[in-house]
């Protein structure tokens, strides 16, 4: 058995072939952060991205798992953009991350590991919740699965819809656009909202804007960016920019419009896709890891995503328990604002 490290653009036929197939074989894996065109779109807008190939006695490809070299360290692709980590690799087999410690890389860090990957155990610090929609049969279909709280603000999502719509014009919604204006003010107002949080600029980093910008123009069927917006007559009221994978959506850029917080229009426009849902073709709505308030009324469902470090190094890892803890503690103290804006800074170092 073998694990190689190949430049994405370096990989041949049969890796992406594997990839495919090794995917499609996986339902833990329908998510877009697992396609090669994830992979690809990082790879040609931001940081090169490099991809550990295990192939078995025969030489045939079981397991990949792309991302990034820094220094010494392999970090998953996307990062810290990636809200689903881990090897593509067929149901039922297993993958020992230290195969990845090869070649220079002397630790694997990661903080959104699919969990079900028993072999990564010994490295698991800690464990979050990543909630989803099930949007099957659009917003009757949801409401039929949703909480309490998640039908009273989808009700209220509903009425203040009316009400924008007497006060500022009509309602549009787009559920799948192209449009260059629309994704840079998504991005305008998320970093906006980074800096009103304290939280770290993802747009900062250049190529991370081309990224979304090249992700909304790749059109395949199987994998697409998407972007949703909401106006109320001329008014952009919220967006979202996301990906889409088959019958999965990932929630992944969303914004409002500060001026409107009144009226909740990250709700409607959340309504609005999932009522789009059976004309999108989706199944899922993934809202990623978090524990936003909206989060935790609108979901149907949650799994488990892992964060810790795969080393050969014990003071290593101790030493990432330690920040784990003390990052926990800080999102949880009593002290309030302060603290928990200090863990988002350095959430993702």
């Amino acid at each position: 058995m073998t694990t190689t490290f190949i430049a994405f653009d370096r990989l041949g036929a049969a890796e992406l072939d594997a990839w495919h197939t090794l995917r499609a074989k996986n339902p833990l894996l329908d998510s877009p952060y697992f396609h090669p065109g994830f992979a690809a779109a990082v790879h040609a807008s931001g940081p090169p991205v490099t991809v550990a190939v295990h192939r078995d006695a025969r030489g045939e490809v079981t397991a990949l798992l792309a991302g990034h070299r820094d220094g010494t360290l392999l970090r998953p692709v996307g990062w810290p953009g990636a809200d689903f980590q881990g090897p593509v690799l067929a149901p039922g087999t297993t993958f020992d991350p230290r195969l990845l410690l090869t070649g220079g890389v002397r630790a694997f860090p990661f903080d959104h590991l699919l969990d079900g990957l028993a072999d990564a155990e010994p490295w698991v610090l800690s464990r979050r919740p990543s909630p989803f929609l099930d949007v099957t049969g659009g917003l009757d279909g949801y409401l039929g699965r949703a909480s309490k709280s998640g039908k009273d603000n989808m009700g209220q999502a509903r009425r203040r819809a009316a009400k924008a719509a007497r006060e500022l014009g009509e309602i549009r919604f787009a559920a799948d656009v192209v449009d260059a204006a629309a994704l840079a003010r998504v991005v305008e107002l998320k970093r906006a909202q980074y800096r009103a949080t304290g939280a770290a600029d993802y747009f900062a980093e250049p190529g991370r804007a081309e990224l979304l910008t090249r992700l909304m123009g790749t059109r395949d069927p199987d994998f697409a960016g998407v972007l949703s917006t909401l106006h109320a007559g001329p008014t952009l009221l919220a967006a979202h920019f996301g990906m889409r994978s088959g019958g999965v959506l990932h929630w992944w850029f969303p914004v409002y419009d500060p001026a409107f917080g009144r009226l909740a229009p990250g709700w409607m426009l959340l309504r609005e896709l999932v009522s789009a849902a059976p004309a999108l073709g989706l199944t899922r709505i993934d809202l990623g890891r978090g524990d936003d308030e909206y989060k935790r009324r609108a979901k149907t469902g949650e799994c488990q995503v892992a964060q810790g470090l795969v080393t050969r190094s014990r003071v290593r890892l101790l030493l990432r328990r330690a920040r784990e803890s003390a990052l926990a503690t800080a999102k949880s103290s009593a002290a309030g604002p302060a603290l928990r804006g200090l863990a988002h800074r350095f959430r993702d170092r």
